[in-house]
């Protein structure tokens, strides 16, 4: 039987960043949505919609609580995880009930520093993993 072994602050990182280049496509894709739909229903009068602050801030967090909650409740694994080889687990080494995923990913994406934290911690866990009972390993042998 091969050890588990928790993932580290450069792989976790990379991970997020990829994870991050999803959200913002799934944006754009849904900023492109409205604007054809738009066209379609006032092509005569069509201006591009402007997006305030704070709304472009609240779909940013659905969008990216979404993702990961999704993501970690059905396999475990986002696409950065994937493709780093990084899988998310619970206390029994299982996955993540949905709603510790949904708990997790809000923490995330309020405090992206903690991930900061898995640099300093002897078992390389984040302040989320910490909180929640989670843990990111290696998925890989």
């Amino acid at each position: 039987m091969t050890e588990i072994r928790a993932a580290g602050v450069v792989s976790r990182g990379v991970a997020a960043v990829i994870d991050l280049i999803i959200v913002a496509t799934v944006l754009a894709a849904i900023y492109l949505g409205l604007i054809l739909t738009r066209l379609m229903f006032h092509p005569t009068a069509f201006r591009a919609p402007t997006m305030g602050a704070v709304f472009s801030t609240a779909v940013l967090f659905g969008v990216a609580v979404c993702y990961l909650t999704a993501c970690w409740a059905v396999s475990g694994c986002t696409v950065g995880s994937v493709t780093m080889g990084l899988r998310v687990i619970g206390r029994r080494g299982r996955r993540l009930s949905p709603a510790v995923a949904l708990l997790r990913a809000v923490a995330c994406v309020l405090l992206p520093v903690g991930l900061l934290w898995v640099a300093v911690d002897r078992h390389r866990r984040s302040l989320q993993d910490i909180v929640f009972g989670s843990r990111v390993v290696y998925a890989r042998p």
